[in-house]
């Protein structure tokens, strides 16, 4: 079973019905105890980042996470801001802590203002940079939807498993271990997307 944290900064509507439509089985995951009870975890996150983590922090859940992504090494799929937390830190409003589970700091998207846009909103082609189950009868180049104006710079190159260009290179997915994310919105991306759930469903 898989746990969706609802923490009220997520997508979980889309996400169930994403879920439902491919047959996984899902648990609603509010409270510590219930993240004991699913053997994946899928976190999202829609907002800011310094937010995210007071919330989950009063949830009492931050210490159980780690606990059960650190210690008992379940898996766990980041979704966009779900993803930017597990970095060291971002520079959203200030300078914000995060989980420090993957080496990278969260930072605006440096874009040519003349060209681009921010926030980034839209489907774009992603770089395949390793092989990952989570990528399984992916193929690269294919489109997936964001919806961000932050993004993670990742300190170790060998976590990133996918990259995208929005005026510069930046990350689509990393991956360390039993931690996995995605910047994109999987539940927002069709069939491309559908296939990554599926595929983390089965790693």
């Amino acid at each position: 079973m898989i746990g969706l944290i609802d923490y009220g900064m997520g997508n979980i509507h889309s996400l169930m019905s994403a879920s439902e439509y491919l047959g996984l089985k899902i648990k609603i995951c509010n409270n510590k105890n219930d993240l004991k009870l699913v053997e994946k975890i899928i976190l999202p996150g829609v907002g800011a980042f310094g937010k995210c983590i007071e919330i989950l922090k009063n949830q009492d859940l931050l210490n159980e996470l780690n606990f059960q992504v650190l210690k008992n090494k379940k898996k766990i799929l980041g979704i966009c801001l779900g993803m930017q937390i597990m970095a060291t830190k971002s520079l959203e409003f200030g300078e914000t802590k995060g989980l420090n589970w993957i080496e990278g700091t969260v930072k605006e998207i440096n874009v040519n203002i003349q060209k681009y846009r921010l926030p980034h909103v839209g489907w774009n082609t992603i770089n395949l940079k390793k092989k990952s189950p989570l990528f399984l009868n992916i193929n690269n180049e294919d489109d997936f939807y964001f919806v961000h104006s932050y993004s993670v710079q990742n300190s170790n190159s060998d976590d990133v498993l996918a990259t995208f260009n929005y005026s510069t290179e930046l990350t689509a997915s990393i991956n360390k271990d039993n931690i996995y994310g995605v910047q994109f919105h999987p539940e927002k991306s069709q069939d491309t997307g559908l296939k990554i759930l599926e595929n983390f469903s089965k790693i």
